[in-house]
C-alpha cells in the first residue's frame, strides 16, 4: 500500500533499526504519529541529544559523556585486570553479573577481513598502549563465540604474549554464536569465572 511521503519516510527510517523488519516498522511510525506532541518532540530530543552528547571514553573507548567513563574514573576498580569487549553493550552485560571489579576495553568492533575490517580499524592500539602501565597483570578476551570473535582473540593473544601478559578467554559457558549481551548473569558468572587462558 502507498502511504504519505512522511509516513513512508518514518517507516523507512525505523526499518533501518537492527532487528525491525518492514511490518514492525510501519506499527512503529503509526504508534509514533498517534503519539502526543511533547512526547514526540521529546522522543526527537532524546534522540539527538544522544547523538551529540555521547562520545567514546579516552581510555577504554566505552559510550560516555564525560571525558572518562565511569568506570575508567572509578578508583575502586582492580586495574590488574582488563575485560576486551566488542562494543558498549557487552560491557552492560558484563556488568549486570557485579562481580568483575576490573577494567574494560571496548575494541568497537571485531577484524573480519570479509569485510575489510583489519587490526587498524579497531580499538586495538590504544589497549596495546595502556598495557605500558606495569600495573596490569592480565587481559580477559570476551569476544563473541563467532569465527571473526575467534580471530580477534587469537590476534589479540599473538600480540600480547611476547609482552608478558597473561592473555585468557571467557570459558566456554556462552554457547556457539551467541552474543554476550543476550546471556543471563549466571551464565555470564560461570563463563568469566572458568576463563582459560589463551
Amino acid at each position: 500500500m502507498l502511504y504519505p511521503t512522511p509516513i513512508a519516510k518514518l517507516i523507512d527510517s525505523y526499518s533501518k533499526l537492527p532487528g525491525i523488519g518492514i511490518k514492525t516498522a510501519t506499527r512503529l511510525a503509526f504508534y509514533t504519529i498517534g503519539m502526543q506532541d511533547d512526547d514526540v518532540n521529546e522522543f526527537a530530543k532524546n534522540l539527538l541529544s544522544a547523538k551529540r552528547e555521547l562520545t567514546y571514553c579516552e581510555k577504554c573507548g566505552n559510550l560516555t559523556d564525560e571525558e572518562l567513563c565511569s568506570i575508567c574514573s572509578d578508583e575502586t576498580r582492580d586495574r590488574t585486570t582488563i575485560l576486551v569487549v566488542e562494543d558498549s553493550r557487552d560491557v552492560s552485560a558484563m556488568e549486570n553479573i557485579q562481580d568483575y571489579r576490573g577494567l574494560y576495553h571496548v575494541l568497537q568492533g571485531l577484524i573480519s577481513p570479509m569485510d575489510g575490517i583489519g587490526p587498524d580499524d579497531i580499538n586495538l592500539k590504544s589497549l596495546i598502549n595502556r598495557l605500558m602501565d606495569d600495573e596490569v597483570k592480565e587481559v580477559i578476551v570476551a569476544t563473541n563465540a563467532t569465527a571473526v570473535g575467534e580471530a580477534t582473540a587469537m590476534y589479540i593473544s599473538r600480540v600480547l604474549k611476547p609482552a608478558g601478559i597473561k592473555v585468557t578467554r571467557l570459558a566456554r559457558g556462552l554457547a556457539v554464536g551467541s552474543d554476550i549481551e543476550y546471556a543471563d548473569e549466571v551464565t555470564l558468572l560461570r563463563a568469566i569465572e572458568n576463563r582459560t587462558e589463551l
